[in-house]
């Protein structure tokens, strides 16, 4: 069967819209591009080996972000040690195990609402109040739990269901037991997905700031988390985002938060980095 060519209208109607979608692209490229320039621009030469190294002291009159540095990495070293393993788990549960559709709608339902309900509701009135954490890094990670484990268990929920189902009834097919089948078919094939929604996870866990103001304190000391488990428990520590807000709202001071801002950049590629390089190291294995 022959196709028609297309008319002259036809064919002017199809080159604006392509026009149209190269000049969207293009526009949010450019002003994307605009934006991480503008923060480098800006930020990147107030960034010194002194302002990363040292903490802030006001007798002294300096300006140090090493412990928001820290306190950064301690917030997202924990949360994703505890909402990896809950998001994926559920996630494998409810894609390879459950045979109840009306439970599995009922998680689903109750994941996608878990989304709306603002982070300070369950950081400050739950975390910080009722279990009496009070401002702390503790009560910061388990409130970046609470809104990042949707976000696991989506990506990852949609990830296992792109594995072929020929690929589960091959190794059944061999002998294989249904965990093992997971185990080493199924989630080796789904690491992309299961990275993606890490990276996704990290980018929230970094840009938060609002909710762990109240959960995770203004703290700017060093907690030496290593050291005693106590500080990480008890001690309130502010992040990047948090030491943003207060030098950019708080005290004037732009160029501290712009310096801020591009080590926050920064920060999250090298993350996001480090979590492609460890999915593609799994998928090899």
């Amino acid at each position: 069967m022959e196709m028609k060519p297309l008319s002259g209208r036809r064919r002017a109607y199809d080159r604006i819209l392509r026009f149209l979608l190269y000049f969207c692209a293009a526009l949010t490229c450019a002003l994307l591009l605009f934006i991480i320039g503008y923060i480098f621009f800006k930020g990147l030469p107030h960034v010194t080996w002194q302002f990363l190294s040292t903490q802030p002291s006001f007798i002294k009159d300096t300006i140090g972000i090493l412990p928001n540095i820290l306190n950064t990495v301690y917030l997202v070293g924990v949360t994703l040690i505890i909402t990896l393993p809950l998001g994926v788990g559920a996630a494998i549960y409810l894609t390879e195990y459950a045979r109840n559709r009306r439970l599995v709608a009922a998680i689903e339902f109750a994941t996608e609402t878990l989304t709306g309900i603002p982070s300070i509701i369950f950081g400050m009135l739950f975390f910080c109040q009722l279990l009496g954490l009070q401002a702390s890094l503790l009560a910061g990670s388990l409130t970046l739990v609470i809104v990042t484990i949707p976000t696991i268990i989506r990506t990852t929920q949609e990830s296992l269901k792109t594995v072929p189902q020929s690929f589960r009834e091959a190794a059944l097919g061999l002998g294989a037991g249904k965990w093992h089948m997971i185990r080493t078919v199924v989630l080796p094939n789904a690491v992309d997905g299961i990275v993606t929604g890490c990276i996704l996870a990290v980018g929230r866990i970094v840009g938060e700031s609002a909710a762990l103001l109240f959960t995770a304190g203004m703290g700017m000391s060093l907690n030496n988390f290593f050291g005693s488990v106590g500080n990480f428990i008890h001690s309130s520590g502010a992040s990047l985002t948090v030491a943003l807000y207060v030098y950019a709202r708080e005290r004037a001071e732009f160029d501290v938060a712009f310096a801020i801002a591009a080590i926050l950049m920064l920060l999250t590629l090298v993350i996001n980095l480090s979590a492609k390089l460890v999915g593609r190291t799994l998928k090899k294995k």
